[in-house]
Protein backbone atom coordinates (compact mmCIF):
# COMPACT_ATOMS: atom_id res chain seq x y z
CA UNK A 1 0.00 0.00 0.00
CA UNK A 2 0.96 3.74 -0.83
CA UNK A 3 1.65 6.18 1.77
CA UNK A 4 -1.30 8.39 2.24
CA UNK A 5 -1.35 12.13 3.60
CA UNK A 6 -3.66 14.45 4.57
CA UNK A 7 -4.07 18.22 2.95
CA UNK A 8 -6.29 21.17 3.19
CA UNK A 9 -8.61 21.79 0.37
CA UNK A 10 -9.18 26.00 -0.46
CA UNK A 11 -12.18 25.43 1.75
CA UNK A 12 -9.60 24.20 4.49
CA UNK A 13 -10.99 20.82 4.85
CA UNK A 14 -8.80 17.84 5.12
CA UNK A 15 -8.99 15.69 2.42
CA UNK A 16 -6.70 12.18 2.40
CA UNK A 17 -4.59 11.52 -0.96
CA UNK A 18 -2.41 8.16 -1.66
CA UNK A 19 0.85 9.27 -2.84
CA UNK A 20 1.34 7.54 -6.03
CA UNK A 21 4.99 8.43 -6.43
CA UNK A 22 7.83 10.94 -6.03
CA UNK A 23 9.81 12.11 -8.78
CA UNK A 24 12.48 14.82 -10.14
CA UNK A 25 12.72 17.01 -12.97
CA UNK A 26 14.98 19.50 -13.49
CA UNK A 27 16.43 19.44 -10.44
CA UNK A 28 13.26 19.98 -8.80
CA UNK A 29 11.48 17.03 -7.18
CA UNK A 30 7.65 16.37 -7.39
CA UNK A 31 4.94 14.14 -6.14
CA UNK A 32 1.67 12.09 -8.04
CA UNK A 33 -1.06 12.61 -5.69
CA UNK A 34 -5.05 10.83 -5.53
CA UNK A 35 -7.84 11.69 -3.32
CA UNK A 36 -8.43 8.27 -1.23
CA UNK A 37 -12.61 8.76 -1.25
CA UNK A 38 -13.33 10.01 -4.61
CA UNK A 39 -15.02 7.34 -7.56
CA UNK A 40 -12.80 8.44 -10.20
CA UNK A 41 -9.75 10.59 -8.47
CA UNK A 42 -7.89 12.90 -10.50
CA UNK A 43 -4.27 12.90 -10.22
CA UNK A 44 -2.59 15.99 -8.61
CA UNK A 45 0.15 16.84 -9.49
CA UNK A 46 2.78 18.89 -6.65
CA UNK A 47 5.97 20.74 -6.08
CA UNK A 48 8.01 19.64 -3.16
CA UNK A 49 9.74 22.33 -1.75
CA UNK A 50 10.76 22.30 1.99
CA UNK A 51 10.80 24.66 4.70
CA UNK A 52 13.21 26.08 6.98
CA UNK A 53 13.34 22.99 9.34
CA UNK A 54 13.87 20.67 6.63
CA UNK A 55 10.31 19.39 6.09
CA UNK A 56 9.01 18.74 2.84
CA UNK A 57 5.59 20.99 1.98
CA UNK A 58 3.69 20.49 -1.04
CA UNK A 59 2.72 23.32 -3.08
CA UNK A 60 1.14 23.92 -6.32
CA UNK A 61 2.31 24.82 -9.86
CA UNK A 62 1.27 28.18 -11.24
CA UNK A 63 3.56 28.20 -14.65
CA UNK A 64 1.88 26.43 -17.03
CA UNK A 65 5.31 25.63 -18.80
CA UNK A 66 6.32 24.03 -15.75
CA UNK A 67 3.00 22.45 -15.34
CA UNK A 68 3.22 20.76 -18.89
CA UNK A 69 6.73 19.41 -18.11
CA UNK A 70 5.58 17.58 -15.28
CA UNK A 71 2.15 16.08 -16.35
CA UNK A 72 4.86 14.76 -19.55
CA UNK A 73 7.37 13.25 -16.89
CA UNK A 74 4.73 11.84 -15.18
CA UNK A 75 3.04 10.66 -18.16
CA UNK A 76 6.60 8.95 -19.40
CA UNK A 77 7.45 7.26 -16.46
CA UNK A 78 3.55 5.72 -16.30
CA UNK A 79 4.28 4.61 -19.59
CA UNK A 80 7.78 2.93 -18.58
CA UNK A 81 5.97 1.06 -16.23
CA UNK A 82 3.59 -0.52 -18.13
CA UNK A 83 6.84 -1.93 -20.41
Amino acid sequence: MNERITLLDEMGNKVEFELLATFGLDDVEYAALIPVNELEPLTYLLKIEYDDKGDAILVGIDNDEELNDVIQAYEDIQKEKLQ
